[in-house]
């Protein structure tokens, strides 16, 4: 992919920090929800908790998660971090690809269920939904500090890649792929 000009690429990193930190933000609520409905003696209250927890996964957890997960890969692949070449990076993308998946098979219908028993009047507490947020709140905290502190180096095609930019040489897949004043910026 051709390297985002720096304009492009600012505007892109703003974005992705946004919805990564409303994505942080959203879960930090679904677990606030959920440790309310769990932990309360009022079944009222537990309803309350739940349905209010399935409007945030309805409108905005899905759309947040799936925002953060493209901007990033276009971020990855559209600088000269890239996708593969950096071990936090990889990192990263798997960990957000991990939990964007978890949100739609796991969270999400746990939470439509419990809002369906709301709805009907029983609900009936789940510490699954309480689990959930929480290792999720503390994934994304870990994907926020890998973010800062850009730990464990290059990977073995970053390696590989740098050292054929440095010597001048081009890897076969890269002869193509680069247009003229493209590299770092």
């Amino acid at each position: 992919m051709q390297q985002l000009r720096r304009p492009a690429r600012r505007a892109l990193l703003v974005l992705h920090v946004a919805v990564s930190v409303s994505w942080l933000g959203l879960t930090l609520g679904l677990l606030t929800l959920s440790v309310t409905g769990f932990t309360t003696g009022s079944p009222e209250m537990a309803a309350v908790a739940y349905r209010a927890m399935k409007i945030f996964n309805d409108w905005l957890v899905l759309p947040i998660a799936l925002a953060t997960l493209v901007s990033g890969l276009v971020l990855s692949l559209g600088t000269p971090w890239g996708l593969a070449r950096h071990r936090w990076v990889f990192i990263k993308f798997w960990l957000t690809l991990v939990t964007v998946l978890l949100t739609v098979f796991s969270l999400s219908p746990g939470i439509d269920q419990l809002a369906a028993e709301a709805a009907a009047g029983s609900p009936t507490p789940d510490f699954h939904l309480v689990v959930a947020p929480a290792v999720a709140t503390a994934t994304y905290l870990f994907i926020t500090a890998i973010s800062v502190l850009k730990p464990w180096g290059m990977t073995t095609r970053g390696r590989r890649l740098r050292a054929a930019q440095s010597t001048g040489t081009r890897t076969p897949q890269a002869r193509g792929s680069r247009k003229e004043g493209a590299g770092v910026r």
